[in-house]
């Protein structure tokens, strides 16, 4: 199979950045120099650029030209399979326990994701209760995380965890409140790209896919009652655990 002129000049331009011949922060050359320098035309040097940009290891910025992304040091998410609690309520990260709305949530009814429909027991198109919100630190007010909770319509309906406002300990302490409790929670782990308005709503650049929590919760009886799917840049963070020996794994000598 043929590799097209521009992913070869792609990857030329790929390895001189990994190489430090174009550091973080600085310009690649301009559209005109790369295509003399490659003997390619001009569109084909673009195709090039518009590659690395879709890797998000270049970003090209009106009157600057094509800029080497600089990679922030990645903020580790240490999972450590608890739920912990403060006087707001629930919460599953250390990390991100100071971190708070940054506007009031947007509530409404309509169809879940694929995978989320498929948790909650909905049918196809079937409407359901949407909690969204977006996440930030409290000084500085930078969005971090988008975090979107779905609940069956029917237990949600009429009742305040369809209000914007939930009242202390949120919709955790609504719905064990409401019999549901002792709630248990699982999460996966997973990724994608974003769409327009996660990557504008997030400030990512282009390229740069999201890390994606779903987790499910589940009452007493078995019911899921609610599915929390949460996203945040994958360039900024990553998720951490420590690795601990099974017995079958003790040292022998």
């Amino acid at each position: 199979m043929n590799n097209p002129a521009y992913r070869k000049v792609a990857a030329d331009l790929r390895a001189a950045i990994e190489r430090g011949q174009h550091p973080e922060g600085t310009a690649l050359p301009k559209i005109t120099d790369i295509a003399r320098d490659h003997n390619i035309a001009k569109q084909t040097a673009r195709e090039a650029i518009a590659e690395l940009e879709a890797e998000g290891l270049v970003e090209v910025i009106r009157r600057r030209g094509t800029i080497v992304r600089v990679r922030q040091a990645k903020h580790r998410l240490t999972r450590a399979r608890q739920v912990f609690r403060d006087e707001r309520g629930y919460y599953f990260d250390p990390t991100a326990q100071p971190w708070v709305a940054l506007e009031a949530p947007t509530i409404a009814l309509g169809p879940a994701p694929r995978d989320v429909t498929a948790a909650l027991g909905a049918g196809p198109g079937e409407e359901v209760l949407i909690r969204d919100r977006i996440m930030g630190d409290p000084e500085t007010r930078r969005p971090i995380q988008l975090a979107t909770s779905f609940l069956p319509a029917p237990l949600a309906r009429g009742t305040r965890l369809a209000e914007r406002d939930t009242g202390p300990g949120g919709i955790y302490d609504l719905l064990e409140d409401m019999g549901h409790g002792p709630l248990v929670w699982e999460e996966a782990v997973g990724s994608r790209m974003p769409t327009p308005i996660e990557a504008a709503r997030l400030n990512l650049p282009k390229g740069v896919p999201l890390l994606r929590i779903v987790r499910t919760t589940t009452s007493t009886d078995g019911t899921v009652v609610e599915v929390n799917d949460t996203r945040m840049s994958a360039d900024e963070f990553e998720i951490g655990y420590s690795v601990t020996r099974h017995p079958s794994a003790e040292p022998t000598g």
